[in-house]
């Protein structure tokens, strides 16, 4: 593949480049709508076209905040590259909720837990003063931002992808902590391929918390 067309709020897949430079080439008037991950940098402005070559053997997506389809040139054939995440895999899947049951029995979940979020991709547990986090192999959380909050993560299982403060982190282990300060861009993705290795993440925040306090800029589990 030489050329790609990604339509409005989509992106590409996240690619491992080979062991030559990949050198992208995108409209220069179209550089202001896009994010790009290249590498361990995650940039949402001031894009150049510097920024659209991919050393080797580096990560590379790209996210069209646009509002019209995005055409990506690249000067090499991609199809080789290997797939890290794709966010559209189970696109066309039966969108089931994950049921209280799968945790209680497997993890040793504390019983005074106030709340719970089930969606398909993942499940929170609210307690008093922290949230715990169950993200489903080979998905991710949406890229979003908090106006009223920090957020203080720690990954207790799993070796996820997180994204936050302008840098991208790969297979992130146990025990690594996170600060994440207001109107700060964050994901978390598991890129796990078994079924039963979920990523844990336990979310603590400073300021308010309100689930109305997310501005999602790149939602790929909806599938707009």
């Amino acid at each position: 593949m030489i050329n790609e067309t990604i339509s409005s709020g989509r992106s590409t897949v996240l690619r491992k480049n080979d062991s030559h430079e990949l050198i992208i080439t995108i409209n220069k008037k179209r550089l202001q709508d896009i994010f790009i991950i290249n590498g361990n940098s995650f940039k949402t402005k001031d894009i150049s076209r510097k920024d659209l070559n991919i050393k080797q053997n580096e990560y590379y997506m790209i996210i069209n905040r646009g509002h019209i389809p995005l055409d990506i040139h690249y000067d090499q054939n991609i199809s080789h590259h290997s797939i890290l995440y794709n966010p559209y895999k189970y696109e066309n899947s039966k969108k089931i909720n994950l049921t209280l049951e799968k945790f209680i029995e497997r993890y040793e979940i504390s019983k005074n837990y106030i709340d719970t979020l089930p969606k398909w991709y993942s499940f929170k547990f609210t307690y008093n003063n922290y949230n715990l986090i169950f993200v489903r192999a080979e998905f991710g959380l949406s890229i979003q931002s908090h106006k009223h909050r920090s957020e203080f993560w720690e990954i207790m299982g799993g070796t996820p992808i997180v994204i936050t403060g302008g840098k991208v982190h790969y297979f992130v282990n146990e025990g690594i902590k996170f600060k994440t300060p207001k109107n700060t861009y964050h994901s978390i993705i598991n890129v796990n391929v078994d079924i039963n290795d979920f990523v844990i993440v336990k979310e603590e925040w400073q300021g308010r918390f309100d689930e109305n306090d997310i501005n999602r800029v790149f939602n790929p589990n909806r599938y707009y």
